[in-house]
């Protein structure tokens, strides 16, 4: 009885903490790697995986890990990422102090100026962030694509004693120029941080890799409030959590490392923990094409750990025709609800919703977002389809590199991007 009683006050007190802790998302970035794709929408609210966005992934890991406090810090062309939200997560109870909350720039400070860095996003609305009162405070990166326990990041951050803490991963030691990379004692206390360094530092154990920072961080609350107050009044910042405030707090306050593998989220029989900044078109292709394989490195299929999300009422997936000339088929594919196959093939690719493809089209390795209409006679190997594209019958893309070069955007690894807006300079 006496051990039964143990174990219920420390999950008591280990939900309690979770209730205590709000969870602040920052999504106003564009994500400008993505080049023309981010046109119109901030890179958090870019499709992903069928019928996700990417933002998805950092909301469903708050509300599996018990974290049900949240706010969404947006700013760069948000509409889209603003009504996914409100459509998608107004699920929360406010009665029982939970919500996920909107926070776009607003100029609320004195200089009036939109968000400057991560932290200057933070610090614009700590009036709002003191009056959820909050013991800690969770810093998350809206653009990633994986899924992480933040609840045992948090009793990590508890258990050491720190003021904040950072989560980190292994990667490759030329990748590590691309991340705060992090040098940690023999207890994983950080003892330095370099933002984006030209020689990275490699770990102890592994001369091929670096310990890079993720961007998600836990501050003690109170601790928070005093360090962005400090970086508002400091001259010469650029108001950002990797490049001023974490370098600062270095060999000064108790800063701790805590590494992804001890909270990430992985099925039975997975060996990587899978992370991926999906900022690139080669990135973003990639991981999606990945997805229709017959073992993914993400599984999107785990019930113990759902990914939430909003998606309109559609009809299930159609294909029709089935004769030697045309036969409406899609394999190895992923094909999302209100799509037609209409005598045409898929092959090796995904399909997010409202998408047609004609007869006698060929659409091979590529990524096709929603409400798109593929002609007849297309053939498209190798590309990105971006929302609301009409292909016109007979285009062929992905076997001329000059020629796609010409007319859309090709990447370093033969990616095409193909947006509405090329598709309207064509007969130019």
């Amino acid at each position: 009885m006496a051990k039964h009683d143990e174990r219920t006050g420390h999950e008591w007190e280990a939900n309690l903490r979770l209730r205590r802790t709000l969870a602040l998302v920052l999504a106003g970035g564009r994500g400008s790697r993505l080049g023309a794709l981010t046109d119109w929408h901030a890179k958090p609210g870019i499709p992903f995986a069928g019928k996700f966005r990417i933002i998805d992934f950092t909301l469903s890991n708050c509300i599996n890990s018990g974290i049900r406090r949240v706010g969404v810090l947006t700013q760069y062309k948000a509409h889209s990422l603003i009504q996914h939200i409100q459509r998608g997560w107004g699920f929360l109870r406010g009665e029982f102090g939970e919500f996920i909350e909107l926070l776009p720039a607003q100029q609320r400070t004195d200089g009036e100026a939109w968000y400057k860095g991560t932290a200057d996003a933070v610090y614009q609305n700590l009036d709002i962030i003191r009056s959820h009162k909050p013991e800690f405070v969770l810093v998350l990166a809206g653009d990633h694509v994986y899924k992480m326990d933040y609840a045992k990041m948090l009793a990590h951050h508890m258990a050491s004693g720190a003021d904040a803490t950072v989560a980190c991963l292994e990667v490759p030691l030329e990748e590590a120029k691309g991340f705060g990379v992090i040098a940690v004692d023999d207890d994983d206390s950080i003892i330095r941080f370099d933002e984006k360094p030209e020689n990275p530092r490699p770990t102890p154990t592994d001369p091929t890799k670096a310990l890079a920072s993720m961007g998600i961080y836990i501050f003690n609350a109170n601790f928070l409030y005093e360090q962005l107050l400090e970086d508002s009044e400091t001259a010469g910042t650029e108001h950002d959590f990797g490049k001023n405030i974490i370098p600062r707090l270095v060999g000064k306050h108790r800063l701790v490392a805590h590494r992804f593998q001890d909270s990430c989220v992985m099925h039975d029989g997975a060996t990587e923990h899978y992370w991926r900044d999906v900022g690139t078109l080669d990135a973003y292709w990639e991981a999606n094409i990945d997805l229709t394989t017959i073992t993914p490195s993400l599984n999107i299929y785990d019930d113990s750990w759902p990914i939430w999300t909003y998606q309109a009422q559609l009809p299930p997936a159609k294909f029709v025709f089935d004769n030697d000339e045309r036969r409406g088929m899609a394999v190895d594919s992923m094909v999302s609800g209100g799509c037609i196959i209409s005598g045409a093939t898929v092959r090796r690719s995904l399909l997010y919703s409202n998408v047609r493809v004609n007869s006698y089209a060929l659409v091979e390795d590529t990524v096709v977002l929603p409400n798109c209409d593929i002609g007849r006679h297309a053939r498209l190997k190798k590309c990105i389809v971006d929302q609301g594209c009409t292909i016109p019958p007979g285009l062929v893309v992905g076997e001329d590199p000059v020629l796609d070069a010409q007319r859309f955007s090709r990447s370093d690894k033969g990616v095409t991007l193909i947006t509405p807006d090329m598709l309207r300079t064509l007969g130019d």
